[in-house]
This record gives structure tokens, C-alpha cells and sequence, in this order.
């Protein structure tokens, strides 16, 4: 779900929406209706900036799609130029929820998966409320925690987020984007379209075959959130928890072995450091420079900064100096809202999770009991090697208690994907969407097939070091 992915080349995402709008009391559980005629088009195309063989147009759709008379969002869409590729359309989805899509479409297609572009039209959107100058942007959110999940910004950062959005706050749901999807597939005019989605973008492409059926030739969910969320636990964030212990200690076994168990030193910390949240929040964003969790040196970093395992060892027993230098360096916060909006994130996640409270139309009163209840009774089973503190204290969860009651998302009225053929891609070593989230989502995929991509981190198609998951994308796509 954490998007500090790769460096953002900005582009271009237009906003206008008429103020005003109000919210309907009660979630839908059926598909956004699509806007009557004229028909979807994609209008002023140009060349995309630093993004060649592609055009960038703009996709004009309803703010809320279940009343579309409340306005409208002008959306940025990149197209490749094959447009009788022998196996049609490949949508490709980014994830977040925050980062644009049109900034990454020439490095996923041509630099990280050209064999796809022989046969696929790629194609990307800048998702609602993302880019260049569509991004929402909430000034202290946005110094506060950027791009990160778990670190929980202040209480006053959200409300000033809520205040810059308003009564426009209902319509940043991914049943929202859902709508602009299937918008998008009938201005491309075509009957159906592949979709490849990475982090957020999998909960995005299989909510969209869930409520499309008809639509979709194939997935390819990348690094998987899972699409509904029965025993309402994801937002708890309790699944990643307990994936630390099994990540570092399958890290700490990797040759040279470390002869300790890191599992049982971070649990150590998160019981006797204030900062344990903190903690989790750098672990998380580490993945991304250093899969192995081990490597002294990872790129980026100054020399002998790196190897999370040691720096928790090395606090564990008395000497926190390479831990705190771990905090410092991937402290949250500060990033550019055109590639990566917090605001966006915060009135996506909160709109479509499931809480302690229950959803984003509960009353505010009540929310914080509901809270501490979660926390006191939680089992230190369900969060090991962290707390039911670390838990509660995360950034979904603080985020949306303070978030003002919204519109909740529509939801699928059936869990199950529909019968295509679904690749589900996941590193063993990715804390951001563990793999026992695709295990999961695989139950509701008939025609899923799971590669697990060993020593992996997050965004296999995007970061994956080896090719073993990009080849199975290839056999899975191209045939």
C-alpha cells in the first residue's frame, strides 16, 4: 500500500469540481451507474512529456457517479500509440492510494516490461485527486507523513485536510475510481481490457472485475491488497504486524546466518520504546532500498547505514545509534503532493476501510471508545512481534478517526473475483502488502494462480531485482 516507489517524473492531472455536494446516508452495493450520453472521450490530445510513444489526453467524468450532476474532474490518461495491438488494451494501475499513473507508464512498458508492449496497448490515469494539478494537496498532512501508511500524522493535520476538502471528501473512494475505469474503457472503445495493478492499484483493478465482470479479460494483481476485507481487521494493519517476525527471521536465516532472532529483539523494542510505531513505519520503508534487510551499504544510503537486522540487535543490547540514524533517514513526511497525495490517500483509505467504529459514516462520538476497546482487548498473538498499541497507533487507523463521517464505499455484493484467469505476484519479503494477503485474495480468485517471488520485496514488476516474476507475468499475459 506504501508508495515510496521510484522517483516521480510530474505530470499533468486537471481538477475542477462544483462545490456544495452532500453525501447520501447509505452505501450502494451494486456498480456505479455508468453517465448517460454523450458517449466518454478522451479529448486535447499532446504528446506525453518525457513519456515517449505516448499521448496524453484528458477524460472528463462525474464527481459523483451516482449523481452526476454535482460536477465534474478532468483526469489525465496516457495511451500507447499500438492501437490494434493483437491482445488489446493492458490497463496499468499504480497504487497508493496517492500516486499518479501517467508519471511511470514509459518505465513499466519499455524499461521493465517491453515484452508486453509488443502485444499490448499499455495504458495508464492519473487516478482521482492525484497529479500534477489534481493532486490534493493538505499542506501539514503532506509535511507530517507524505507517502507513509503507518506513521499517524496529528489530529490537526487531518481536520485541515477535511476543511480543504469539504463536502467533496465523499468522492475519493475507490468505488469513485471504479466508475472513472469503466468511463475510461468506453472512451478507448473497447468491449474489454486486461488490467495489471500493483499495491493499491490490485484493490483497484479487482474491484473494478468484481463490479465489471463483463470487462476484464485477465488480472494481474502485483503485490496484493485484497479486495474486501470480511474480518475486518485490514485497517489494523494486524497481517503485516505478524509478517515482521516471519520476514526478518527468514532474512536473519539467509547465509551468513545470524545466529539471533531479530523477531524477538524488535519485540523488545516495541515494548520499550515510545517510538514503536516509528519503528514499524522505517521497517516498512526500508523494503524498498534493501529487500535483504541486511545489506550494510544499500543504494542511497550512507555508507554503513544500512542492515535493519543489526541496527535492532544492536538496540536490543544497549546501543541504538544505527537504529536512530534508520529513523532519521526514513522519517516520513515532505513529499512532492503531485507524486504522492496524502490527502488523497487519507479520504480514499478512510472511505473504504472497515474500523474498530465500524465505517466512515459512524459519528465521530463513539470512535475513540470503540478504539480502546480494540486496543484492550486485543491478543498480543494477533500482533506479535508489536503490540496492540503499535496496532491501534497506526496511520489508517489515526488518520480515520478523526476523518468527518463520510460516504462509505460501494462494495461488491459477491466476494468472489469473476471466473477469468488471475496472476497473483508477491514477494516473500514484502511487508507493505504481506503475502499472506495474497493468500487470501487467492480464496476469491477461481482462476487465480499465486507466484511467490522468493527474496522479494514490494512491486515486483517495478522493483523486482531477479526476472522470476516478471517471466511470469509474461507467460501469464503473452501465452
Amino acid at each position: 500500500m506504501r508508495s515510496r516507489p521510484i522517483p516521480v517524473l510530474a505530470l499533468t492531472l486537471a481538477l475542477s469540481a462544483s462545490g456544495g455536494a452532500t453525501a447520501a446516508a447509505t452505501p450502494h452495493a451494486s456498480p456505479p451507474a455508468p453517465t448517460a450520453a454523450p458517449r466518454p472521450a478522451l479529448t486535447d490530445p499532446r504528446p506525453c512529456p518525457k513519456q515517449p510513444g505516448f499521448t496524453c489526453s484528458t477524460l472528463t467524468v462525474p464527481l459523483d457517479h451516482r449523481a452526476p450532476s454535482k460536477g465534474t474532474l478532468r483526469l489525465q490518461v496516457a495511451t500507447g500509440g499500438n492501437v490494434t495491438a493483437p491482445k488489446g488494451v493492458l490497463l496499468f494501475l499504480t497504487g497508493g492510494p496517492g500516486q499518479p499513473g501517467v508519471p511511470f507508464i514509459s518505465r513499466i512498458s519499455q524499461q521493465r516490461m517491453p515484452e508486453l508492449a509488443k502485444n499490448y496497448r499499455f495504458v495508464t490515469i492519473d487516478q482521482r485527486g492525484t497529479g500534477e494539478f489534481g493532486a490534493i494537496d493538505c499542506p501539514r498532512l503532506q509535511a507530517e507523513v507524505g507517502g507513509t501508511d503507518i506513521e499517524a500524522p496529528s489530529p490537526g493535520a487531518v481536520a485541515e485536510c477535511a476543511g480543504i476538502l469539504g463536502d467533496r471528501r465523499h468522492y475519493f473512494t475507490t468505488e469513485q475510481t471504479v466508475g472513472d475505469l469503466d468511463l475510461l474503457r468506453r472512451a478507448l472503445g473497447v468491449r474489454a481490457m486486461t488490467l495489471d495493478g500493483v499495491s493499491y492499484g490490485t484493490m483497484t483493478a479487482a474491484s473494478y472485475a468484481a463490479f465489471h465482470p463483463r470487462n476484464v479479460r485477465r488480472l494481474v494483481l502485483d503485490s496484493v491488497l485484497p479486495h474486501v476485507d470480511p474480518q475486518g481487521d485490514d485497517m489494523l494493519y494486524l497481517t503485516g504486524l505478524r509478517a515482521t517476525a516471519r520476514v526478518l527471521r527468514d532474512a536473519c536465516r539467509t547465509a551468513p546466518a545470524c545466529g539471533f532472532d531479530p523477531a524477538e529483539d524488535l519485540a523488545w523494542l516495541a515494548r520499550h520504546r515510545a517510538d514503536h510505531v516509528r519503528i514499524w513505519d522505517m521497517l516498512v520503508g526500508y523494503e524498498f532500498s534493501d529487500p535483504t534487510y541486511r545489506d550494510p551499504d544499500p543504494a542511497g544510503f550512507p555508507a554503513g547505514s544500512g542492515d535493519v537486522v543489526s541496527a535492532f540487535h544492536e538496540a536490543r543490547h544497549g546501543n541504538p545509534a544505527r537504529l536512530d540514524r534508520l529513523l532519521k533517514l526514513l522519517d516520513s513526511g515532505g513529499d512532492d503532493p503531485a507524486g504522492y497525495s496524502a490527502g488523497l490517500h487519507v479520504a480514499t483509505i478512510c472511505g473504504d476501510g472497515h474500523f474498530p467504529w465500524g465505517t466512515s459514516e459512524a459519528p465521530l462520538a463513539g470512535r475513540q471508545a470503540s478504539l480502546d476497546r480494540t486496543r484492550r482487548h486485543l491478543p498480543a498473538r494477533a500482533t506479535w512481534p508489536f503490540t496492540a498499541a503499535s496496532a491501534v497507533g497506526n496511520g489508517f487507523v489515526q488518520d480515520c478517526v478523526h476523518w468527518p463521517p463520510a460516504r462509505h464505499t460501494a462494495e461488491p455484493r459477491r466476494l468472489t473475483l469473476p471466473p477469468v484467469p488471475v496472476l497473483l505476484l508477491n514477494g516473500d519479503r514484502d511487508l507493505s502488502t504481506p503475502l499472506e494477503w495474497a493468500r487470501e485474495e487467492l480464496r476469491y480468485a477461481p482462476r487465480g494462480e499465486l507466484v511467490v517471488v522468493k527474496g522479494a520485496a514490494h512491486s515486483i514488476q517495478n522493483r523486482e531485482r531477479g526476472t522470476r516474476g516478471r517471466e511470469a507475468v509474461y507467460r501469464f499475459l503473452n501465452g
